[in-house]
C-alpha cells in the first residue's frame, strides 16, 4: 500500500476524538481519543477474520476503512474523511498525532468534508454514501427466532419444532423461525443436509403453517478445506479466509462462472424449499486477496457476488449480512450485523463480556441510513448474567429484533423482556441523534 498525505489537522490532545470505521462488520469500530492507538489483532487469524487481510496496520495511530472522522477538540468543524463509491475497491484511511497535529494520508481516494460535530458528519456521510450507492429506504425489519445460541451446531429438526410450538403457546411476536448452522453437510456443502435433518421442505412447510416466514443461515462466500465443494472445485476457491469449524477456510471465487452458477442453485434450491429470510455470514471471505478467474478486484467480486444472490433469493427475500465489508455492501442487504458475537460458547455465563456493544453503539448512525442494523441476538435465560445489560443495548439501538433462546428456559423476566422488545422494533429510518 502507498499512503499520500491528504490533510494536517491541529488538535486537542485532552478533546480530540477519532472515529474509525473498520472494514467488516466484527471489526472494531469506536470513537476513540486522538493520542490513543484503536484496536489491533493479536493473531494472524485475528487479521483474517475480524480486520482486513492483505493490508498491513501502522504500530500507532488509526487505520480506517473508506471512512474516519476528526473532531479536533479545539472549536473547529469535524473533519470527515470518506470514500464516495465502493464497488471497486474501499481506500484505507490513516491518520497519527505528531507534533499537535493530527497527519491524516490514505491509499486512496475520499473525499474531505466539514460538519458542526462528529455525529453530524457520520449522518451526512451515511446519507450521501447511501444514495451513491442506491440504497433507498430501508424495509422494515421481521422479528426473528434464531436457534445458534441455544443449540449451535447440535441443532436439530426437533429442537426447531419445539420452539415452534412454544413460541405460540408462550404468544411470542416472531415474524421468522430461522434455523443456524448445523443443518448443513458442510461449509461450502449448502445442497447436502447434516445427519440431523431429514427434509428442509417439510421443515419449512411446518414453521409456514404457523403464519410465520422460514429463515435460514448460510456463509456462502467461504468454504471449508474439508468440505466436498473444496475436494471436487480446487479452482474455485481463492485465498485464505481463516480457520474455523476445526479446519482451514477458503474464500470462494466469486468471479468463476462454475462458483457463480452453484450459487444461484443453491440460493434456487432454499427458496423452493420454502427459505425467503436469509442469514448471510462470513461474507469477507468474498473479498480476501487472491488470484480470481476474471479481471475485476477483490471488492468487485464481492459486490458481484451479493448482486448474485439478491438476484437468485428473489425481491422479496430479506437478505441479513453478518461478518461482511461494511461500505460495498451498502444497498445489496436488507439488513447488517454491525458488531461482533456477544454470546460465546466458551462464555455462556456471560464471563466474556459485552463484546459487541461498544460496535453497536458506534455505528448507530448506519441504521435507516445504510440498511437496519442487527445488534445481534437477545438473550434472556437466566444463566446469562449479562442479560439485564444486553437487553438495554438492543433496546436502544437494536433496528432487527431477534431471540435465541429454548423458550422453555425462559423465566418470567425473560419472557416479558423478549415480548416487550419483539413488540416495539424501532422503525427502519435513522435513530433520533445519540451522542456516541
Amino acid at each position: 500500500m502507498r499512503f499520500e498525505p491528504v490533510d494536517e489537522v491541529a488538535v486537542s490532545a485532552d478533546h480530540g476524538r477519532v472515529y474509525e470505521e473498520g472494514w467488516q462488520s466484527w471489526s472494531p469500530t469506536a470513537w476513540y481519543d486522538v493520542g490513543q492507538t484503536s484496536a489491533r489483532p493479536a493473531l494472524e487469524w485475528q487479521h483474517l477474520m475480524r480486520f482486513r487481510p492483505g493490508t498491513e496496520l501502522p504500530a500507532a495511530g488509526f487505520q480506517a476503512s473508506g471512512l474516519l472522522v476528526v473532531e479536533p477538540g479545539t472549536g473547529e468543524p469535524a473533519r470527515v474523511y470518506g470514500a464516495d463509491d465502493a464497488r471497486d475497491e474501499v481506500p484505507t484511511v490513516r491518520a497519527e498525532v505528531v507534533g499537535g497535529r493530527l497527519l491524516v494520508s490514505s491509499d486512496g481516494p475520499v473525499t474531505v468534508r466539514t460538519a458542526d460535530d462528529g455525529a453530524a458528519g457520520l449522518a451526512a456521510f451515511g446519507d450521501r454514501f447511501a444514495t451513491g450507492a442506491g440504497g433507498g429506504v430501508p424495509r422494515p425489519a421481521p422479528t426473528v427466532w434464531c436457534s445458534w445460541y441455544r443449540y449451535f451446531l447440535d441443532v436439530t429438526e426437533r429442537d426447531v419444532l419445539e420452539n415452534l410450538d412454544a413460541l405460540a403457546a408462550a404468544r411470542l411476536p416472531v415474524d421468522v423461525v430461522q434455523i443456524d448452522d448445523g443443518w448443513q453437510a458442510g461449509i461450502g456443502d449448502w445442497t447436502t443436509l447434516s445427519a440431523r435433518f431429514t427434509s428442509l421442505t417439510r421443515l419449512a412447510d411446518r414453521i409456514r403453517a404457523t403464519g410465520r416466514r422460514a429463515g435460514i443461515w448460510l456463509a456462502p462466500f467461504v468454504v471449508g478445506a474439508d468440505s466436498e465443494l473444496a475436494r471436487e472445485h480446487p479452482d474455485w476457491l481463492v485465498g485464505d479466509a481463516g480457520t474455523n469449524w476445526d479446519q482451514q477456510l477458503h474464500g470462494l471465487d466469486l468471479t468463476h462462472p462454475g462458483a457463480r452458477d452453484y450459487l444461484r442453485e443453491v440460493f434456487a434450491a432454499l427458496r423452493s424449499a420454502g427459505f425467503d429470510y436469509f442469514k448471510l455470514d462470513f461474507l469477507y471471505a468474498g473479498a480476501v486477496p487472491g488470484t480470481r478467474h476474471g479481471p475485476e478486484t477483490a471488492v468487485a467480486a464481492y459486490a458481484s457476488g451479493l448482486a448474485l444472490i439478491r438476484e437468485a433469493a428473489g425481491p422479496d427475500a430479506y437478505l441479513l449480512g453478518c461478518g461482511a465489508p461494511i461500505l460495498p455492501s451498502v444497498g445489496l442487504v436488507d439488513a447488517m450485523r454491525v458488531s461482533p458475537d456477544t454470546f460465546h460458547p466458551e462464555g455462556q455465563d456471560g464471563s466474556r463480556g459485552l463484546r459487541g456493544a461498544p460496535a453497536v453503539v458506534a455505528r448507530a448512525w448506519q441504521h435507516g441510513r445504510f440498511w437496519v442494523n442487527d445488534p445481534d441476538c437477545l438473550v434472556a435465560r437466566p444463566s446469562f448474567v449479562l442479560r439485564e445489560e444486553w437487553a438495554a443495548v438492543i433496546e436502544r439501538y437494536g433496528g432487527l429484533r431477534s431471540c435465541s433462546d429454548r423458550i422453555a428456559d425462559l423465566d418470567e423476566w425473560g419472557l416479558t423482556t423478549t415480548r416487550r422488545l419483539l413488540s416495539t422494533v424501532p422503525a427502519p429510518e435513522p435513530f433520533v441523534r445519540r451522542e456516541p
